[in-house]
């Protein structure tokens, strides 16, 4: 997105698709294959599936919002997010608005640096093993960086090898040694694998062992993201709720999931609504990024809390969220998928860390998103409004009359789909009557 551009799209909501695409076109300078793409008319067709994925037979759709007001950095930023679920673009939108009042989000990312393992069994002594590979390290080094010599140029490559001993495992004594290598903008999958197959023979021959498993590790914990934000008290207030009262409400909500497995678990999964979202929309692997995510939680020994939020000196909310970012904006499906081309286009982004830096600020947002509809007025009540359309339209409703219904159901608090398909039938017949 330009820089001279705002995030800032007041009534953004409101406006029908066809103005909401005209509005992109206008901020970011979207060209008509682009427009064509974000409206779903141009999106993966069934024969770019076809060489995606096996067994193709077609494509399947989900809804692609924008999230408006995010200031990351200092950088204005338009988050495209693909979720099925309701209240979640919205909660990120206007968490970032509230956020922008304390500076938006601070965000910094490590090296993209993933961790290959290969797995070594039927040795002799572990100890006299684990020597071998470290006296050898800086020749398995040099010969890890001979597999991607694209990466290696781009100044990445493997940058250490780590030796673990398991002396107590159900298939007896194991090494694991772990390859730290930088996949700089690139997921790095496919190329750490590769690297892990090719030393795989040479670590067999200096610990007369077996290589077993040559695979990457989604707990991608030298790969961190990390997100902060300080949201003025005073801007917490709403209806009959004080900032104060907002405030406390969000950081004993928060402390239950610090302590508490089973709300942890609940509350990590509003962090991956946002994050998921976007990337889904950016192809990127959110199933990675999720493994990742909760094993890192649980990193203590407890799972627990991927957020922390605190209460500063001058009365105001802070929060902080941290976990490993395994994303690419090169490669996989970002480079074949339409629309996930499209999406990085409208981020704008020029590094997988700089991505990393703004995934990371909407997982925090929507962290917040929840915990404070928790603490204030109960989730159900921000998701109702738009569940209630869902319901209408599966029980009939089109075009105007599913506003109607909606609106009668969420006035009724009986969001059903018996009800609405009543309503239907009554609210349609008075329309059609006048």
């Amino acid at each position: 997105m330009p820089n001279n551009r705002s995030s800032r799209l007041p009534g953004f909501y409101a406006l029908t698709l066809k103005e909401r695409l005209d509005a992109l076109a206008q901020v970011c300078e979207l060209d008509s294959e682009s427009l064509t793409t974000l409206s779903g008319e141009g999106g993966l067709t069934s024969e770019e599936a076809d060489h995606m994925i096996e067994n193709v037979i077609g494509t399947y759709g989900l809804p692609l919002g924008i999230a408006v007001n995010f200031l990351v950095n200092g950088r204005e930023v338009l988050v495209p997010m693909a979720i099925e679920e309701t209240s979640v673009v919205a909660g990120a939108s206007y968490m970032a608005k509230l956020v922008r009042s304390g500076g938006g989000f601070t965000a910094k990312s490590t090296e993209s640096k993933m961790i290959a393992q290969i797995q070594i069994l039927e040795l002799k002594d572990l100890e006299t093993a684990k020597l071998q590979l470290l006296e050898h390290k800086e020749q398995l080094l040099d010969a890890a960086d001979e597999v991607n010599q694209v990466i290696t140029q781009m100044g990445g490559g493997a940058r250490d090898l780590e030796v673990r001993m398991l002396p107590d495992t159900p298939a007896g004594p194991m090494l694991v040694v772990h390859l730290i290598y930088d996949t700089r903008d690139a997921m790095g999958a496919n190329t750490i694998n590769t690297a892990a197959e090719a030393l795989a023979p040479r670590i067999e021959i200096l610990t007369g062992g077996r290589a077993h498993l040559r695979i990457l590790s989604n707990l991608a914990d030298q790969r961190l993201a990390n997100a902060r934000c300080r949201i003025p008290c005073g801007e917490l207030a709403f209806g009959e709720f004080s900032g104060e009262r907002v405030r406390d409400g969000i950081i004993e909500a928060w402390a239950l999931a610090v302590v508490d497995p089973y709300r942890a678990a609940t509350h990590n999964k509003g962090i991956m609504n946002g994050i998921d979202a976007v990337l889904v929309a950016t192809g990127n692997d959110w199933r990675a990024v999720e493994a990742g995510a909760h094993a890192y939680a649980a990193r203590s020994g407890q799972y627990t809390s991927l957020s922390n939020w605190w209460v500063n000196q001058e009365g105001d909310l802070e929060g902080e969220l941290e976990m490993p970012l395994a994303v690419g904006i090169i490669g996989g499906a970002t480079r074949v998928h339409p629309t996930a081309k499209t999406s990085l286009k409208l981020l704008g982004v020029g590094s997988a860390r700089e991505f990393a830096e703004i995934v990371v600020s909407v997982g925090l947002a929507q962290n917040l998103a929840a915990l404070r509809a928790l603490a204030t007025e109960g989730i159900q009540r921000g998701h109702m409004a738009l569940h209630a359309r869902q319901i209408a339209i599966a029980a009939g409703a089109e075009g105007s009359l599913v506003e109607k219904v909606a609106k009668q159901l969420v006035d009724e608090g009986t969001v059903s789909l018996d009800r609405a398909q009543e309503l239907v039938q009554t609210v349609g017949k008075e329309g059609r009557s006048r």
